[in-house]
């Protein structure tokens, strides 16, 4: 299973990498970057662009605002959403697949592999623009020394979500015929309603054990305090990568599984 997940994993990085799915993901977390930019150009030009609301808003405490709602809440699911649910998928929609499952390894390894594949590409371009973006805003009212812990931190959540959300979506390419709506119905619809009711609806949400993890990622302000009263059930650290660990553990399982099992019609 591993050496065949590996010679598919070589097989679909590099596909990946030059595809135009990840054009659409430069695009995506290219715009808080040139939004970094422009901020920390209209601070050096003297514009009080930190002055927000007769209080004024450090460079950290920007870095983690960004952090979480554009990167977390939005970028990670949605590039999850646009290449999990497209491992198994795309191959079936171009009647591919038939040529894959006949390489001389395990179905499961076919997945394994592109979901491996998946990360090394996604990861490629977010983090970089997540260290971006930290240099050009982070030293706005503090210094990159001070504020490295965080961004470790910060970018070890967003691996966390790549890997959580893209085992979901990925069991949902290899079971569903339209996993791309399942997707943007879960991350959009589902998951901000579960976060809202009361009870355990939020223990089957990504989202609720990724906000256990961003308080330990963003820098101690008094903002924390108004992003962590929306949350009033915010699971503990160990909590969450519990958490984190067993949905993408079983999520892979089952992807595994419906690929090994599922006989995939071809339409014609």
């Amino acid at each position: 299973m591993l050496s065949g997940a590996a010679r598919i994993f070589e097989l679909s990085v590099g596909q990946m990498l030059w595809s135009r799915r990840t054009i659409f993901m430069a695009l995506v977390v290219g715009l808080p970057v040139v939004i970094a930019v422009i901020l920390r150009l209209l601070f050096q030009a003297g514009v009080p662009v930190m002055h927000v609301g007769g209080t004024n808003i450090s460079g950290p405490v920007l870095f983690g605002l960004m952090m979480w709602g554009f990167f977390i809440r939005f970028a990670v699911p949605v590039l999850a959403v646009f290449y999990g649910t497209s491992l198994i998928a795309d191959e079936v929609e171009d009647k591919t697949i038939t040529y894959l499952f006949t390489r001389p390894v395990p179905r499961g390894a076919v997945l394994l592999g592109k979901y491996l594949a998946y990360l090394v590409a996604t990861m490629s371009v977010v983090l970089p623009a997540v260290v971006l973006v930290w240099l050009f805003v982070a030293p706005i009212g503090s210094s990159l020394a001070a504020t490295f812990p965080d961004l470790l931190k910060d970018l070890l959540v967003l691996a966390l979500g790549l890997t959580a959300y893209g085992a979901v979506f990925a069991l949902a390419g290899a079971r569903l015929r339209r996993p791309l709506l399942f997707g943007l119905l879960f991350v959009f619809g589902w998951e901000g309603f579960a976060l809202a009711l009361p009870g355990s609806f939020k223990l089957v949400t990504v989202a609720h054990y990724l906000q256990g993890l961003v308080p330990h990622a963003m820098p101690a302000d008094s903002t924390l305090g108004v992003i962590q009263a929306l949350f009033q059930e915010v699971p503990s650290l160990g909590a969450s990568l519990a958490g984190l660990a067993a949905i993408t553990a079983a999520a892979l399982w089952l992807a595994v599984r419906a690929v090994t099992t599922r006989e995939y019609v071809l339409d014609q």
